[in-house]
């Protein structure tokens, strides 16, 4: 079920409101970014994230084949969000779970996780060793 959660980096600079559906599933990839910052996402279209407050605040970090734009608080250092274009998929925002305010931690314990191998660009199959992530 879709509901709508409120988000923030640590220290509030960045604020913003997701339109999420946990039933969809979460994820975490072994890329060398995900993996140093234990990011853990939930997909949404792009038109189901919202900036409220705090883009100005925003500070933007590219590696790699440059596909997804990872963004941080220049204040806190904190990554509420990336964002990403895939063929088939459109724009669409990686948000941190961590980041969702008002999301219950009982329902974050209950959505499907997903793991995925980014550190070797195969996204669809699971790295052999997870127990990092």
């Amino acid at each position: 079920m879709r509901k709508t959660y409120h988000g923030s980096c640590h220290c509030g600079a960045v604020r913003f409101e997701a339109d999420v559906d946990l039933d969809q599933g979460t994820s975490k990839c072994n890329c060398s970014v995900c993996a140093k910052a234990r990011f853990w996402k939930v997909i949404v279209g792009a038109g189901e994230m919202r900036m409220i407050a705090g883009a100005d605040n925003l500070t933007e970090y590219r590696f790699g084949r440059n596909a997804i734009t990872h963004f941080f608080c220049r204040t806190c250092g904190v990554k509420p969000f990336g964002q990403g274009e895939m063929e088939g998929t459109g724009k669409f925002y990686g948000v941190n779970v961590a980041c969702l305010d008002d999301l219950p931690v009982e329902e974050l314990a209950a959505a499907p996780l997903e793991f995925q191998d980014g550190l070797h660009d195969h996204w669809e199959q699971r790295p052999v060793e997870v127990r990092h992530l």
